[in-house]
């Protein structure tokens, strides 16, 4: 692949790639907080805390939706892994799992390169966040409906079932 130029600046690799934008990344760097990162795969949903030192990250938590089953996910929706309530208990499940004290420093929610559009995946994984007692700088009105978030406007009912008992499970292991 062939690197563009544009007015004497040649742009990198991953930028074109649409994976990496170098100017928020290096904000993010500066701040010297925590960062909570959200990745959004085919099957699955990934959440993880990192500790940027010195541009080298270091991963603290790394959490995949496939750990939902251990919390009693249905089997029969396996494949809805990466399904609006998925994202919602993967965000409450990291930040139980966040020490009471990284919770109050002020957290940055790193999404990388996904456009955020309101009522989406990345805002019910940031809901989860903030239900889970996580500070995060967001407006309510920003965040899916609680039954879109339990799973009322998907196909496969069985998830909406078991919705409650999943995340008193989540809950309740810290």
């Amino acid at each position: 692949m062939k690197l563009k130029r544009t007015r004497g600046k040649t742009i990198k690799r991953r930028r074109i790639e649409n994976k990496t934008n170098y100017d928020k990344r290096l904000n993010m760097l500066k701040s010297g907080s925590l960062r909570i990162v959200f990745r959004k795969s085919n099957r699955y949903i990934q959440a993880q805390l990192v500790e940027s030192i010195e541009s080298q990250d270091k991963i603290l938590i790394n959490l995949k939706s496939s750990e939902l089953m251990k919390y009693g996910w249905p089997e029969e929706a396996r494949n809805s892994l990466k399904s609006l309530p998925a994202s919602y208990l993967i965000g409450y499940l990291i930040g139980n799992k966040i020490d009471d004290k990284s919770k109050k420093k002020g957290l940055i929610v790193d999404l990388g390169m996904y456009r955020t559009v309101h009522k989406s995946k990345i805002y019910a994984f940031i809901k989860g966040l903030v239900d889970a007692g996580v500070e995060v700088t967001s407006k309510e009105d920003i965040f899916p409906e609680e039954d879109r978030i339990k799973g009322n406007h998907l196909k496969n009912k069985i998830v909406m079932k078991k919705f409650d008992e999943v995340k008193k499970k989540i809950g309740g292991k810290k």
